[in-house]
């Protein structure tokens, strides 16, 4: 007799495994994939518990009816028993129906929490260079993935984790909630309608980070792999400064880990540009250094020679929209203002462009997780806003504009900046 066809059996097959086993849509049951399904709630593991996985604990602990949290990873032992301890205290206050309370398993090493078998989910929280090594370990092993911005380290993972996403048949919702903030929403559908005209030019604050300095070398506290930590960035000497998860600079700070403010907030706001413009599957043509040939900002062009301005002193808003109409200003905090004023109020008619709507990025990702729908942050748009974050950063680096064919996906007559689309990896640390 053959063995019954589960939901998570399902979800590891994805969309093309259940038509290769002819398995049509309209033979599911909704009971294997409803909200009354048996065993509903989606299982969880989470990689790297700093600071942005203790807030994505206080919301999945607070989804008790969708999912359950079944298996840590770090590092650093010491903060896997601390996220182990807050998950199964916050389980044994709400034991389920069978009476079980956390049970939650750690693991020293994402490759053994990714090949447990009971895992639906892996939650990737880590530093910016184990991104897309551990959202592509989980895709293999079946696992549908939520990953922090920016979605990688170079643009040439962003294209890696697109294809194994498509190949494998898996979902994965990148980490720029923004999208699901009813007031970047709004925003980005005024700019789409055209309410405010032909748009000129584009501003957005990303702020600053420290400089980072030589750092003296310092002993590595016990229980802490820094090897494994480093991973596939060159080796450095250990200090406390290099990897601390600090939002005000820590491992932020050096480009080994990151984009620096690119890869920090602007994977955020550059992320609602796309979206306001309408280019989810493409993006800008040319990046210009701050500096160059006089231009006063950090600046990426699109075709239509709308321009993307980096300015960090911008007075009012995260993100400013001037057209030829009117402008918009959106800031978080459910921050809206549009010129003239009755914009940000206006409702949307039934031939206006109506973007997705999300007012959950949790929750949008569990659901298209039980439907196999791409989410409102997919892969493929987490890449194309990361390919942003990471051109500003290279053409910084070369010290001139560089031009970019955004369906290629190519550095064009730049040798220098094409070699830098990817990086060397560490000995042991290959991405695939």
């Amino acid at each position: 007799m053959s063995n019954p066809l589960t939901r998570r059996a399902l979800l590891r097959r994805g969309i093309p495994g259940i038509f290769a086993a002819g398995l049509a849509p309209q033979f599911i049951s909704a009971r294997l994939l409803g909200k009354s399904a048996p065993s509903n709630r989606l299982t969880i593991g989470l990689v790297g518990n700093g600071l942005i996985c203790n807030a994505h604990a206080g919301t999945l602990l607070g989804l008790t009816d969708d999912c359950r949290v079944v298996a840590t990873c770090d590092v650093v032992r010491a903060k896997a028993e601390k996220m182990r301890d807050r998950i199964e205290t916050s389980y044994g206050k709400a034991k389920d129906a069978g009476g079980r309370s956390g049970d939650v398993r750690i693991f020293a090493t994402h490759e053994e929490l990714v090949a447990r078998d009971d895992i639906d989910i892996v939650f990737v929280c880590t530093p910016d260079h184990w991104h897309a090594p551990v959202s592509a370990a989980a895709m293999r092993s079946g696992k549908d993935v939520y990953c922090e911005k920016p979605l990688t380290l170079t643009v040439r993972e962003g294209r890696t984790l697109v294809d194994l996403a498509r190949s494998h048949g898996r979902i994965l919702q990148t980490g720029t909630q923004q999208r699901s903030n009813k007031s970047f929403r709004k925003a980005a559908e005024i700019v789409r309608n055209g309410w405010i005209g032909d748009i000129k030019v584009i501003r957005t604050r990303l702020g600053k980070f420290p400089e980072a300095l030589p750092l003296p070398e310092e002993p590595i506290p016990a229980g802490f792999d820094y090897d494994r930590w480093l991973g596939p960035t060159p080796w450095r000497p250990y200090n406390e400064k290099r990897v601390k998860g600090d939002y005000g600079g820590g491992w932020r700070c050096f480009f080994e880990y990151g984009g620096r403010k690119n890869g920090d907030w602007g994977a955020h706001h550059f992320d609602i540009i796309q979206n306001a413009l309408g280019m989810d599957t493409s993006g800008p043509v040319e990046f210009i250094p701050k500096g160059y040939e006089g231009c006063a900002y950090q600046t990426h062009v699109y075709a239509n020679g709308i321009r993307v301005e980096r300015d960090d002193d911008l007075p009012k808003s995260m993100i400013e929209f001037r057209g030829t109409k009117g402008t918009v200003w959106v800031s978080r905090d459910d921050f809206l203002e549009t010129d003239p004023p009755e914009l940000a109020a206006r409702p949307l008619r039934g031939e206006d462009i109506h973007l997705y709507a999300s007012d959950h990025h949790h929750l949008d990702f569990f659901n298209c997780v039980r439907t196999r729908r791409h989410p409102i942050a997919d892969v493929e748009v987490g890449h194309r806003t990361a390919t942003i974050c990471h051109l500003n950063v290279i053409a910084a680096k070369v010290g001139r504009a560089v031009r970019w064919d955004p369906a290629k996906e190519e550095v064009v007559g730049d040798p220098l900046a094409a070699s830098l689309l990817d990086r060397p990896r560490r000995a042991g640390y290959a991405l695939l």
